[in-house]
């Protein structure tokens, strides 16, 4: 089995690298790719359990970009393969987003705690050295504080877009994303287009655009997309002639998602192995 979008301790996953590495060989996957958010930090952990568990690795992350319309935005996620993670383009543009999650996640701290018995202590307390900070870290904090039950109720409630609570964070458009993502050997992929239950989704217009600017493939099997999604989406994608990956976007304890409940096909690896400007390991 191939999983090609998980994610560790390195962003909002609850299993360390290494940890991850070995959930994976357990279940039986083969070949895994760790995709934290905005980050590289796991790659060396993952790198070394990989070879000890016999699992194949695919370095990657998943890029967090908006995707600029008339009128709007929406914010969209690019799984990254196999790029160079020195890149001076895409580095640039994560460090920015990463530090301003970090900003983004004071001023939400600010917020809560007006309201709730949240600290800046209660969110580092979820995290490790070096986590890329975003809202599940937030989630887990009332979790622990006992103002939630889980993070899908501080999800659906308190941290939802709209409420007093939430502060948005600098993100790079998503077209300059793809391009950057290219220009550092990486293959990029639109992580769960058809997500509408998350919030506003982009339309087609806009995935033919990030086609052309060089978007290599469609994340079309996720449990966020119904029967009907995954057959558009897969119509879209042969339209296009893009790649159609499936994953599990494993987080751990942190969602209900399982790790390799959606795979991707042997030979959708091998193009983006073909592409990829880095091997996968093992």
């Amino acid at each position: 089995m191939i999983d090609l979008h998980t994610h560790s301790t390195a962003s909002d996953g609850t299993d360390s690298p290494a940890r991850l590495v070995e959930v994976a060989a357990r279940a039986g996957i083969g070949t895994l790719a760790i995709t934290d958010h905005d980050t590289t930090s796991g790659w060396a952990e993952a790198a070394e359990a990989a070879g000890r568990f016999q699992v194949s690795l695919v370095r990657g992350a998943e890029i967090s970009a908006i995707a600029r319309t008339p009128g709007w935005g929406t914010g969209v996620h690019l799984l990254a393969y196999l790029h160079d993670p020195t890149h001076p383009d895409l580095l640039g543009e994560t460090e920015r987003t990463r530090a301003d999650r970090e900003s983004r996640a004071r001023r939400m701290v600010d917020l809560l705690a007006e309201d709730f018995p949240i600290t800046w202590d209660d969110l580092l307390a979820q995290t490790k050295p070096g986590t890329t900070l975003g809202r599940p870290h937030l989630a887990d904090a009332l979790v622990a504080a006992g103002v939630v039950r889980d993070r899908d109720e501080a999800f659906a409630t308190i941290l939802r877009p709209g409420t007093r609570y939430y502060v948005g964070h600098y993100a790079p458009d998503a077209v300059a994303a793809v391009r950057a993502v290219r220009a550092a050997g990486g293959v990029p992929v639109l992580a769960h287009p058809g997500a509408d239950a998350r919030g506003r989704i982009v339309p087609d217009s806009t995935i033919e655009e990030l086609a052309a600017a060089g978007l290599a493939g469609l994340e079309v099997d996720h449990r966020d997309h119904t029967p009907d999604t995954r057959r558009r989406l897969r119509d879209l994608a042969e339209s296009l002639g893009l790649l159609v990956t499936g994953s599990s976007d494993f987080h751990g304890a942190g969602k209900q998602n399982r790790i390799g409940e959606n795979t991707t096909a042997p030979a959708v690896l091998e193009a983006i192995a073909d592409q990829g400007a880095l091997e996968v390991l093992g």
